[in-house]
């Protein structure tokens, strides 16, 4: 062992050490090691930062923002909302669906993401269901991580030993190669998950944290006193309402009807626009309307204005809360506005927001909303477009945003463009199928076409590309060619070969698998997909068999991370909701990696002869 190869390996050492005890970022650790390659001579300028040129991290980036795009069109929160309605009461249902789910989507965007996205769900659905979170979170990160098994492009560890295999010269995997073998593993993963999620029952959140005391629209609902006062109305032909604006019919003076939301057809669907002042009703338009303030019989306003009442449930506002906010507010005591009424502030034609509720004292006011003076002190509950809400607290001098409700996470800027987001991922994957496009070209041609369609904006794509994530892939490869000049990567080999060379390639998958699960209890799975991968095509090469079969297994353990919290942030994410301990991710994860690891040993093989 020369004296280069130990200061490589003394560098690995310590940036394994700092990325296990997490006291320094993960992307400063990978920039160091930059620094450290080059003033020491190990390697050249161009050759530390030879990551920087790799077009895998240009498809990394672009994923993430491809991500996003499905996000902010609101794709993936109505893969949620599907997934509470065909589930129903049943959580053996409810298991398999959210896992089914999760990892169908985690094959085309950040797995991390996903399960974000999910967690309010499955919080929502343990309310519901009268269940402990715990029963559904580890499944929903179990489910995150096996949808890296799932694409290519579903985790950066794919695309770090496809790299490495074109690297060498060699042809690389196709989109789907590695999808059998996901799909055989979330078929287990499901089983599996449906006989240990009864070892984490009876694990109830702490309501009583800080934490978690971010109420709901059903909250708020309830706070309020709203039930009963709302009625959703629907304009039938030949309506007098037809062709007329909302501020010239004077419904409130005249009916005190106060509308605060319409339902309008578009591309096949009702969607909740904002009722202003010059809003023109149509035929076929359903009107949300307060009748708190009215005196007027429900019978008579509806047959005179030729209106058809329809059935509001009491679940109405949180279903369209990717159309419709709701948000707390109050009055800023410097504001001229104070002891006016809503309605002498002529507060929708200004701000574009519908009061619909005032407590005082901590006490919700009965009826009279829009006469009543504002006192100093009075919350005020608002509903209207999100981003209205947003603006109200950013630009208003006169009132503060106090408190979203938890169903502010789901809402989607650009949900309305959520059919052009579903195109451009699916022309990014058949340009990926034809292999007529390279990879890193059909993501930026999806990237693109996103920003046309205004999916996302460019302020929106990137602040989404996870910058840590790239610096630490682009400061780990180095490392890799650091190991191949200094000899160190014979070195494993060969210690690999004393180990399992003598038995047949099938136990040198069991060793680099293990190896790999191993260093992925410290590192990320993307750095130490970055190690192995040379590693293990350096070992194919002395057996004198396939490459392909050796990284695969390497691609596979890194995203097998199932065994501590802290393997892989899908699972640092269920910790708190789901209230678990360390040693409950050991005693499901460890037994479930030793199944997946089986399953590519006996699978791999079959898919990639050797």
């Amino acid at each position: 062992m020369n004296a280069e190869l130990i200061w490589v390996l003394s560098l690995l050492a310590v940036a394994v050490i700092l990325f296990a005890t997490d006291k320094v970022r993960m992307d400063a650790v990978a920039l160091m090691v930059i620094v450290a390659f080059v003033l020491s001579g190990t390697l050249t300028l161009s050759e530390a930062f030879s990551g920087f040129s790799d077009p895998n991290v240009i498809l990394i980036a672009a994923l993430f923002i491809i991500g996003e795009g499905l996000v902010r069109t609101g794709v993936a929160a109505r893969m949620g909302s599907w997934l509470v309605q065909v589930a129903g009461s049943s959580e053996t249902k409810m298991l398999v669906l959210l896992m089914v789910t999760v990892a169908g989507l985690g094959a085309f965007m950040s797995s991390t993401g996903v399960v974000a996205i999910f967690i309010p769900v499955v919080l929502s659905v343990s309310a519901r269901m009268k269940i402990a979170p715990s029963g559904l979170m580890m499944p929903l990160s179990f489910a995150g991580l096996i949808s890296g098994m799932m694409t290519l492009v579903a985790t950066p560890p794919n695309l770090v030993v496809n790299s490495e295999l074109l690297r060498e010269g060699l042809q690389g995997f196709h989109f789907f190669s590695v999808t059998p073998i996901g799909a055989v593993i979330l078929l287990l993963g499901i089983g599996y998950m449906l006989v240990a999620r009864f070892t984490l029952k009876g694990r109830e959140r702490d309501d009583g944290k800080e934490g978690w005391k971010r109420r709901t629209f059903r909250d708020l609902i309830k706070e309020y006193r709203l039930s009963g006062r709302a009625r959703r109305l629907a304009i039938r032909p030949g309506s007098p309402l037809i062709g007329q604006r909302l501020d010239d019919l004077k419904l409130r003076e005249r009916y005190g009807a106060n509308v605060i939301g319409l339902e309008r057809w578009r591309r096949f669907r009702r969607v909740i626009v904002n009722a202003t002042g010059g809003t023109e009703f149509r035929v076929r338009d359903v009107l949300l309307i307060d009748m708190s303030n009215s005196e007027v019989d429900l019978r008579e306003f509806c047959g005179e204005q030729m209106l058809e009442p329809m059935i509001l449930r009491g679940e109405y506002f949180s279903d369209q809360a990717l159309d419709v906010g709701m948000a707390e507010v109050v009055m800023t005591p410097e504001s001229e506005l104070m002891g006016q009424a809503v309605r002498q502030i002529a507060f929708r034609s200004r701000y574009g927001l519908n009061v619909v509720g005032i407590k005082r004292n901590g006490e919700a006011i009965a009826g009279g909303l829009l006469d009543e003076p504002l006192q100093l002190g009075d919350t005020l509950l608002v509903v209207g477009n999100w981003k209205l809400i947003s603006q109200l607290g950013q630009q208003s001098r006169d009132f503060v945003v106090l408190n979203l409700p938890v169903e502010e996470q789901e809402a989607s800027p650009a949900h309305s463009q959520a059919p052009h987001a579903i195109f451009c991922l699916a022309l990014m994957v058949a340009l990926m199928l034809t292999d007529e496009v390279p990879n890193p070209v059909a993501a930026i041609i999806a990237c693109l076409l996103m920003g046309k369609f205004r999916c996302i904006d460019s302020e929106s794509a990137w602040k989404a590309i996870h910058w840590p994530s790239i610096i630490l892939i682009v400061g780990m490869m180095p490392f890799a060619l650091a190991l191949q000049k200094t000899g160190g990567v014979d070195l494993i080999v060969k210690g690999l070969m004393e180990v399992g060379g003598g038995y047949g390639p099938h136990l040198m998958l069991v060793c680099l698998f293990v190896l790999c699960a191993t260093i992925g209890l410290f590192i990320s799975n993307t750095a130490t997909a970055v190690l192995m991968a040379p590693i293990a095509l350096a070992a194919a090469k002395s057996m004198g068999v396939s490459p392909y079969p050796f990284a695969m297994v390497v691609a596979m353990a890194a995203s097998a991370a199932f065994m501590t919290p802290v393997s892989s942030p899908v699972n640092t994410l269920v910790l708190g909701p789901g209230n678990y301990q360390f040693s409950d991710f050991v005693k499901i994860g460890v037994p479930f990696t030793l199944i997946v690891m089986v399953v590519c040993v006996l699978l791999i093989p079959v898919l990639f002869p050797f």
